[in-house]
């Protein structure tokens, strides 16, 4: 009698727990929710994240998704609580519409401390981008003598005489992967903490190689921690580790490496006194860290201990600087290294472009031609930035390599608010993205898009294709703009998108003002499917050759 009294309260009990489960889980996701209404990219998306999960753990996610959308539309569902969209407009609303990120961009709070691009919230990432967006803006980069006096350094003391080297002593043989990731590395650590204190991967290939697989460790096990956060600190706290202890060696050994120039340079700048301007105007001046200690001191003084930022910013300091330069330097050596890499492999299959931009490169005022037989002999002028950004084929072939080789091309994870994206009702707290793989693959914007085309970026050839009078050619160019997402968009976007250009268009003006270049070996160019993407084979190798 007592069992069946216990079955008796039980049973109703389980019942409706089930039935609970049920609704919740499977009724309300698959057939009520407003989400239901929309595309899903596999039958299971509605009531699971397994699909898009595996996808993302077998790294195919970017190609998994284009194919979503070519079947289902510019926006899928692909979980119970995740859309994809690929269409301007949804871009527009969501990106330009101010979303909070999403809980997976806390992997990047380097150190457990908050940088710009890890700032989930409007407010905290207003405050630390205003900052340092002044010094990353066109007209500080395009005007900056100490920029000017870091790259005249780097190109002619470091990246010309290697080249010039490599042609005598290896016939000409260079693997650019390796060695753009370090020039742009150099550049940015350079801005960074100055020339002084700079990483000098172009010259140290031993130890750049070492921090280069540190890195590529770093990237490779990024999963567990973004995607199931909460499965990977339970299963830890029990002595279960989804990521490999030589992964966390290798974060550590790269947040080391950081922070003892982060903090040498912060004890710099303290010594030299608040009134001192001794470096402003000079190669070995910190100009991001000098900005990002500036900025604290103002936040401090404006707000004090009522600012978003105090328990951050304010009272950790150091770790709040090493924080933002390491995510400086790490996305700024990756996507600028893997489009160089990209640009140098389609300018060596076309000989007769190199002979087009090379024109174009001279007429420069001043141009970037050595000037002695020996590439180390004569130092190459450092051109006018304005000029330099100006020129029309070196601009095409860049934007045309980012398009097709988005370096950052996966999806950028926001949290909507209660609202419509396209004809659809979105219910608050769901996760949302968009990403330049899809974007830059709009068969309308750009044509056969696998296809590396730079003449979709020159006007002139528009005009000319429209008949040299119509309207035609400029719609195609504002489409092709409008698509063009390689640094994303809105108050979001990319904080060294002038920065990256800037040295791009320098690196490729100095290079192929004075050398050919062609394909040694190019196995394993094909690209990763992740969100920063590079050459699987992690290599390229070309033969340069000086130009008399």
């Amino acid at each position: 009698m007592a069992d069946l009294n216990i079955a008796n309260v039980y049973l109703p009990t389980a019942f409706f727990l089930i039935l609970v489960f049920l609704y919740k889980y499977v009724l309300y996701p698959a057939f009520i929710s407003p989400l239901s209404a929309i595309p899903t990219a596999h039958w299971s998306c509605s009531v699971s994240p397994a699909w898009i999960l595996w996808a993302r753990f077998k790294q195919r996610e970017n190609r998994t998704l284009y194919a979503a959308h070519r079947q289902h539309g510019p926006i899928v569902r692909i979980g119970p609580n995740e859309l994809c969209v690929n269409s301007v407009e949804a871009v527009k609303t969501i990106y330009q519409g101010g979303f909070d990120k999403h809980q997976w961009y806390s992997l990047f709070d380097n150190y457990g401390v908050p940088c710009v691009f890890s700032s989930l919230h409007s407010k905290p990432h207003s405050l630390r981008k205003r900052m340092v967006s002044h010094v990353y803006s066109k007209s500080y980069i395009n005007s900056s003598p100490a920029l000017a006096a870091q790259a005249s350094a780097i190109i002619n003391e470091r990246l010309l005489p290697l080249l010039a080297s490599s042609e005598k002593d290896q016939g000409g043989a260079v693997d650019v992967h390796s060695l753009f990731c370090a020039t742009a590395m150099d550049f940015i650590s350079a801005y960074c903490f100055g020339l002084a204190r700079c990483a000098e991967f172009i010259q140290r290939k031993p130890y750049r190689e070492h921090w280069l697989a540190l890195y590529t460790t770093r990237k490779g096990w990024g999963f567990f921690a973004q995607e199931l956060p909460r499965l990977s600190r339970a299963l830890r706290r029990a002595g279960i580790y989804l990521t490999p202890s030589w992964v966390d060696a290798a974060n550590r050994e790269l947040e080391a490496w950081c922070k003892a120039r982060a903090d040498a340079t912060v004890r710099s700048l303290e010594a030299e006194g608040p009134s001192s301007s001794s470096s402003l105007n000079t190669a070995d001046d910190p100009v991001v860290v000098r900005a990002l200690l500036a900025g604290i001191e103002r936040e401090q003084e404006s707000s004090g201990a009522a600012s978003p930022l105090y328990p951050t910013a304010i009272r950790r300091r150091e770790l709040s600087v090493a924080s933002e330069i390491l995510d400086h330097v790490l996305a700024g050596q990756e996507t600028t290294g893997v489009a160089l890499t990209y640009l140098a492999y389609h300018l060596s299959r076309r000989p007769g472009l190199q002979r087009e931009l090379r024109d174009e490169l001279l007429t420069l005022r001043p141009n970037m031609k050595l000037g002695g037989e020996d590439g180390a002999a004569a130092a190459a002028a450092h051109p006018d930035s304005r000029r330099l950004d100006g020129l029309p084929l070196l601009h095409a072939v860049i934007m045309e390599t980012v398009r097709r080789h988005a370096p950052a091309g996966g999806p950028e994870p926001r949290v909507a608010p209660a609202c419509r994206i396209g004809p659809y009702e979105v219910p608050a707290g769901v996760r949302v993205s968009a990403s330049a793989f899809n974007l830059h693959r709009n068969e309308v914007a750009f044509p056969e898009p696998e296809t590396w085309d730079h003449t979709r970026w020159l006007q002139q050839a528009d005009l000319a294709d429209d008949g040299g009078g119509g309207g035609g050619g400029g719609e195609k160019m504002t489409d092709v703009n409008r698509h063009f997402w390689g640094f994303s968009s809105g108050g979001r976007m990319c904080l060294g998108s002038n920065f990256a250009m800037h040295d791009m268009k320098l690196v490729i003006a100095a290079i192929y003002s004075n050398y050919t270049s062609h394909i040694i070996d190019d196995g394993g160019i094909e690209e990763t499917d992740a969100y920063t993407s590079r050459p699987k084979g992690n290599s390229l190798w070309l033969r340069f050759e000086r130009i008399a």
